[in-house]
């Protein structure tokens, strides 16, 4: 594999403040993934779901509730563990634009009417999350001081001249 690759997605600092980001979202975006999932804490479940998607337009239905369910669902288990934070909340930052987007903006700002300010807020976090990493107390942190130190694995070309 590709080490700095892997470097660059594990890439974090030590900040208190991803931390704080992700454990709340993990939790939301976990429990909102479940109700499309399994149909826990009151959802419909896949099927559920799937109707509804596709009764607004979001066609095929149950493909596209079993995507959401799912980047959701795992990635909220992902910023819980501070596992793939950069890739997860990349996911779930392109979810919440789908969903601000197909079924939220036209009702406006406020979630009284429906509105877009709750996906605005985890699309915001997530794309926060997506540049600064998990954090402290993450798996990703602490994986990423296993890896290799990339610029002594590939030490700069320099050019001799004669």
């Amino acid at each position: 594999m590709n080490s700095k690759l892997i470097s660059t997605v594990l890439a974090t600092d030590n900040s208190l403040a991803s931390l704080a980001l992700r454990i709340p979202t993990g939790i939301i975006f976990a429990a909102h993934g479940a109700q499309k999932l399994f149909g826990a804490f009151g959802g419909y479940g896949l099927d559920g779901t799937g109707q509804w998607m596709a009764s607004i337009g979001l066609e095929p239905g149950y493909l596209m509730a079993l995507g959401a369910g799912s980047a959701e669902f795992f990635g909220g288990i992902a910023l819980l563990l501070g596992l793939l934070v950069r890739p997860a909340a990349l996911v779930l930052a392109i979810t919440m634009l789908v969903a601000i987007l197909a079924v939220h903006i036209g009702n406006g700002l406020f979630m009284s009417n429906n509105g877009y300010e709750f996906g605005l807020s985890l699309l915001a976090i997530s794309v926060a999350l997506t540049f600064t990493g998990a954090g402290a107390f993450s798996f990703d942190r602490t994986l990423s001081n296993k890896q290799p130190d990339v610029a002594a694995s590939n030490p700069p070309h320099t050019e001799t001249t004669v």
